[in-house]
């Protein structure tokens, strides 16, 4: 390992920063898989800054831009040489603790391929790097160039080149225009710095200050009322910032805006669909304010019996058609009464909302109220009494209709110290243990319980510190009055209760578990014996919080999941071990994983029905040994369809009702991969799919591009095609068939469709496999198209951290996606609900077939 890299794991304590810890044997192998990747991180330490990163040798070569990069060839951007990083860090983000070097939030800004101009190892020695980016954000010929400067450190120059990405720094400031991650919604939100940022100051009352319902309103003016309008968003970010902020609770539930145009009311999803169908009582509440016209913005919200928000009884709602029972909490107005509101500052437009609504008698419609509290108290409460998290306003500013660091969003974690009552063995490629059991003393007996396991927050130092103190306090017998039985006992050390962990979670369950554990250190500050649960106490707030209570909504002990939930089969499957923990960075447990499974049957039982099936199992969790079976041989799974065939030399399984799909959970399936035949006609093929595989290094924007080109190819040779997310790092193009052709036949074709784009592309595209024929390129592949070969299928969940989920999209929505991965088994509820089917709607009305004259074009010989 080099000095550096040996500098960079001797500044961090990894038992208490999630930065990744540096390993030689990693680098070599991640080195050779993927072209040079670059990646700046936007760092707010002491001082905001950029750290720019170009992989060589190995590693991270590190600079430290104060100001950040420009895209102006004539600013010189002073960029201080740094410590090496390992190649794990170019995906980082998350917050460096307090105390620790580097402490502040870091996200990833931008990310992507850079190409050395000459020999790179030669031009870093002499201190002269000429080279193209191929980012989200940055692209072109930059240099960097080490002055002759005094300082502790190296001093360099970062200058953009002049090309055509080249800008004038005073007509545009990426920095400004882009501040957030490319990775996720994350977002550093600071006190305004430049002009560019600083939200709006309120303007003197003019004869251009337009009155509308209450006060006089800066900034308001006429305007015919908009046909469409989209929401502002929110910027996740790790805590709250300095600066004038007013704070509301973050509502569990669905973004609806309103438009009200006279008698006429629409209720639009955050994506434009209309659901005023769904919501008729909401939209006669909205009717009976009498407005001329309105673009309202709000949260469609289902509380429990203590005032609570509970997500799943609002989807209960919709299903059941009882809309009686959803409120509509309101927060902004953008528009109202022939008045254009959105360059009002925000805190003007909520006082007129609230104004409009104090004399509204209607039940299901509320006012969303402003918190004094100082913000970090008030999340707090507001995750004590069982919320998601607060959103933030920056006063003074306009409404936008996009994503906007004005508005943020914190989000509620639990943190506390446990005592460690043992752990378990590792699993697959894990090392020293797989997870640590936790306990807390009871409050009134003073009994040590079991209080759930802790699985991530370690790297491999950590992991090998930790499982050093713990083997000499091993024991035979468990020290907790409670301890788990069944498979979560399995394999487990048990320990005296000596040392403590401080731990983040979600939520603890009634049970006294916690959920999506994260591991932040051990402590030495206290004695074991002290340690119980930490209990907050309630504030006084406005409806709901008012009403709320220590209560978990989500995480009801049960052994059943009832198929019949779908409206599609009767009875219930019994599943084992419901709380075993199949993902340990979302903590989702195998009884989630099920209800996952059986509340989106409604469309994913469609794509399986009568395809041979092929499972991927995960007995240990997704941390540990996978299993691929493309047979039922062994696996009792009630309903299960079993085909004996003689085409592929081996029975075969369809799973076509959710009594089957259930049972194949409890049989501890996660993914599902299906055919490109259904059992009919096995023997001919009803659709290919090209499934676009980049490079990881590779920028999310080269995906797009990809996809958008191959969708061409194939709107040229006429041939419809529809696209969904892999769930991993790419996108499935699936071209449906009527079924003519064989299996050698379609194969064939896809395979010649490959070759000619990589002939047309060859920098873009590969046509052959492999990690080392695709490096920084795109292998489009066709394997998946021969006899007995399968694909993800869409709706099923991926063995990778955090369950991402493969979801059919519109050809629209590609460019908008920050990843292949987006949606994951926690947050796709949503989008099913709100799209459903229909991006692959006219699938199954699609006739096409392939002809002599598309085999011609593609470069086929007949």
């Amino acid at each position: 390992m080099g000095r550096n890299l040996d500098d960079y794991n001797r500044m961090r304590d990894f038992s208490a920063t999630s930065e990744p810890a540096a390993s030689k044997r990693r680098h070599k192998k991640n080195a050779s898989a993927h072209a040079l990747q670059f990646c700046i991180q936007k760092h707010d330490a002491s001082h905001l800054h950029y750290d720019f990163r170009l992989e060589l040798d190995g590693a991270l070569k590190s600079w430290a831009v104060p100001k950040g990069p420009s895209l102006d060839p004539k600013v010189k951007r002073l960029a201080i040489h740094v410590e090496d990083h390992p190649l794990e860090y170019a995906t980082f983000e998350g917050s460096i603790p307090e105390g620790h070097y580097g402490a502040g939030e870091v996200i990833v800004w931008d990310r992507g391929v850079w190409i050395p101009e000459g020999d790179a190892q030669k031009g870093y020695a002499k201190g002269h790097l000429k080279f193209e980016l191929q980012g989200e954000k940055l692209a072109g010929l930059w240099n960097l160039v080490r002055t002759h400067m005094p300082g502790k450190q190296e001093q360099w120059f970062l200058i953009k080149h002049q090309d055509g990405a080249a800008r004038p720094q005073g007509d545009f400031d990426v920095l400004v225009a882009e501040p957030d991650s490319v990775l996720s919604d994350r977002s550093i939100v600071t006190a305004p710095k430049t002009a560019a940022d600083k939200p709006a100051p309120a303007r003197k009352a003019s004869a251009k200050t337009v009155k509308t319902a209450s006060p006089k309103l800066t900034g308001a003016r006429k305007a015919r009322l908009p046909a469409t309008l989209k929401p502002e968003l929110a910027t996740l970010v790790e805590r709250a910032p300095e600066g004038q902020w007013s704070y509301e609770i973050k509502f569990d539930g669905y973004r609806i805006m309103a438009r009200i145009d006279h008698d006429d009311v629409k209720l639009i999803t955050r994506n434009g669909h209309d659901w005023t169908h769904k919501l008729p009582r909401q939209a006669q509440a909205l009717a009976a304010l009498k407005l001329e016209s309105a673009w309202l913005d709000g949260e469609m919200v289902v509380t429990d019996e203590e005032g609570v928000p509970d997500f799943q009884a609002l989807q209960n709602a919709f299903d059941a058609d009882r809309s009686d029972d959803i409120l509509y909490y309101l927060f902004d107005m953008p528009y109202l009464n022939g008045v254009d509101l959105r360059e009002v500052p925000v805190e003007e437009r909520r006082t007129a909302l609230a104004t409009l609504l104090r004399s509204n008698e209607e039940p299901l419609l509320r006012f969303s109220e402003s918190f004094a509290e100082e913000p970090n108290a008030l999340l707090n409460s507001a995750c004590q009494m069982r919320m998601e998290g607060l959103i933030g306003k920056r006063l003074g500013t306009p409404y936008v209709s996009r994503r906007s660091s004005d508005w943020i969003k914190l989000k509620c974690q639990h943190r506390q110290e446990f005592v460690i009552v043992g752990f378990t063995d590792p699993k697959g490629s894990r090392y020293a243990f797989g997870a640590l059991l936790l306990g807390l003393h009871d409050r009134d007996s003073g009994e040590l319980r079991y209080a759930g396991k802790v699985g991530t927050g370690f790297n491999e130092a950590t992991l090998r510190s930790i499982h050093e103190q713990l083997k000499p306090l091993q024991v035979k017998k468990p020290a907790v009055v409670n301890p788990p039985s069944g498979f979560e006992a399995k394999d487990v050390h048990w320990l005296k209760p000596k040392l403590l962990a401080e731990v983040a979670f979600a939520e603890m369950t009634q049970e006294g578990s916690v959920r999506h554990a994260v591991f932040h250190g051990l402590r030495d500050d206290k004695p074991a014996r002290d340690i119980t649960e930490e209990r907050g106490k309630t504030v006084k707030t406005s409806s709901p919080a008012k009403r709320a209570a220590e209560k978990s909504t989500t995480s009801r002990k049960t052994t059943t999941v009832a198929p019949s939930q779908t409206g599609l089969d009767e009875g219930k499957v019994r599943i084992t071990h419901p709380e075993r923990v199949i993902d340990a960075a979302s903590g989702t447990t195998k009884l989630q994983l099920a209800q996952y499974y059986a509340s989106v049957a409604e469309w994913f039982l469609p794509e399986l029905k009568d395809r041979p099936v092929a499972l991927v199992r995960a007995p240990d969790g997704i941390g540990g040994e996978l299993f691929f079976q493309k047979n039922a041989e062994h696996l009792a799974i009630p309903g299960i369809v079993t085909l004996d065939q003689k085409l592929t030399g081996q029975p075969m399984m369809v799973i076509n009702n959710a009594e089957a799909l259930i049972g194949a959970v409890q049989m501890s399936t996660v993914e599902l991969h299906t055919w490109n035949a259904t059992s009919d006609k096995l023997d001919k093929p009803d659709r290919f799919v090209l499934d676009l595989d980049p490079d990881p290094a590779l920028p999310w924007k080269r995906m797009v591009e990809a996809t958008q080109l191959v969708l061409s190819v194939l709107d040229e040779l006429g041939l419809a095609a529809f696209l969904k997310t892999s769930g991993g790092k790419g996108i499935h193009i699936v071209v449906p068939l009527t079924r003519k052709a064989g299996w050698d036949e379609v194969k064939d074709f896809s395979h010649a469709i490959v070759s000619h784009m990589a002939n047309l592309l060859p920098e873009r595209f590969s046509a052959v496999s492999g990690p080392k024929n695709r490096v920084g390129r795109i292998f489009i592949d066709y394997l998946r198209n021969g006899l007995g070969a399968t694909t993800i299928c869409a709706y099923a969940v991926r063995t990778r951290e955090g369950l991402p989920v493969s979801v059919p999209i519109f050809r629209e929505e590609v460019a908008k996606l920050k990843g292949a991965d987006q949606w994951k088994v926690h947050n796709v509820q949503e989008r099913l609900a709100e799209v459903g089917d229909e991006p692959w709607a006219q699938m199954g009305k699609t006739r096409q077939s392939i002809t002599a004259e598309m085999r011609r074009r593609v470069g086929m010989k007949k």
